[in-house]
């Protein structure tokens, strides 16, 4: 498997299919690609803020992927013609061969000032690798639960802190996880975001992980 970074929370998993994620490339000031280059075969979103939900409703007209979120989330595709697979926190999904669960996360979700369901994370398992996006979340004790029940091999978790972990609680979240690959994301976005991982990759890293940091655009191969 493929994994590539393009920027914020944006992930590309390519293998024996192309799963996407939070695809925020148009208005994203560290994205590398545009959107009508990024043809998905399962698209996935973790809430419905602008800078997660992003191009998505735009790449599913175009490429018509299967798409796995959240019901509310599902409601708000469907009434823009787009189908989707509407699901809730620990169930599961067969999309396109590649089979999802949607995890927990600590956050809000509104698209438009409207209401869009639980924020939630992604268990993604795809050519016997299992991919956990944490999505926009707080540190929470479940996140060992995750640990205990899938055993990701790999960690997308957020790093830069006012709107998700910093740097310091994300290093819990991996300890509680535990991982053997970590990839930071949502961070340096933009100025508010903290700028420096320094803390991060030194504590994950202490915690049993091997810390891969990807620049937008970049790709690291299992």
């Amino acid at each position: 498997m493929k994994i590539t970074y393009h920027g914020h929370a944006c992930f590309e998993l390519s293998g024996s299919r192309r799963v996407l994620i939070d695809p925020f490339i148009s208005g994203n000031p560290s994205a590398r690609v545009k959107p009508e280059e990024l043809e998905p075969e399962v698209l996935l979103v973790t809430h419905g803020h602008e800078d997660h939900l992003g191009d998505a409703l735009d790449i599913a007209k175009r490429a018509k992927p299967e798409i796995g979120v959240i019901h509310e989330l599902a409601v708000l595709f469907q009434e823009h013609g787009v189908e989707a697979t509407g699901m809730n926190i620990y169930g599961s999904a067969e999309l396109a061969g590649v089979r999802v669960t949607l995890l927990p996360a600590l956050h809000s979700s509104s698209y438009a000032g409207r209401y869009t369901g639980s924020a939630c994370g992604y268990l993604v398992e795809m050519d016997g690798r299992k991919v956990y996006h944490a999505g926009d979340t707080g540190l929470f004790g479940d996140m060992r639960l995750i640990g205990e029940l899938f055993s990701p091999e790999v960690m997308l978790v957020p790093v830069g802190d006012r709107y998700t972990m910093s740097p310091e609680l994300a290093v819990r979240a991996v300890e509680m996880v535990k991982p053997e690959l970590v990839i930071p994301m949502h961070y340096r976005t933009f100025p508010v975001l903290a700028q420096s991982i320094g803390a991060f990759t030194e504590g994950a890293e202490k915690a049993g992980a091997r810390v891969v940091v990807l620049e937008p655009g970049e790709s690291h191969e299992l």
